[in-house]
């Protein structure tokens, strides 16, 4: 794994209920603001949200991150009461994370 100046790209990984599928305005203004936090948190340098073209209930979002450091600092800060979002209510489950660094010599 690269050291943790490198940038990193993480993705998570969510389910939606069949209920925010159903409501899918009301979804994606939850969405929207929690990526709103997100994109201004120190260290984010942009953030996408991928819809799956087979299930309108699987979303991943795409961030990317100055740093390993700078993710760590992000989703410390989301496991705080100032943090916190409204995502969790309309997951069908917890979300999955992967984080990514740039392979060297590939």
């Amino acid at each position: 794994m690269s050291d943790v100046s490198s940038s990193v790209t993480s993705l998570l990984e969510l389910t939606l209920t069949a209920e925010a599928v159903a409501d899918r305005a009301a979804t994606d203004a939850v969405v929207s603001q929690t990526l709103q936090a997100t994109r201004a948190f120190d260290g984010c340098l942009g953030c996408d949200v991928l819809e799956d073209v087979e299930d309108p209930a699987h979303l991943v979002v795409l961030e990317r991150w100055a740093s390993l450091a700078h993710d760590d600092a992000y989703r410390a800060w989301r496991r705080t009461p100032e943090g916190a979002s409204r995502l969790g209510e309309v997951l069908a489950g917890p979300p999955r994370l992967t984080r990514f660094t740039t392979a060297d010599g590939v």
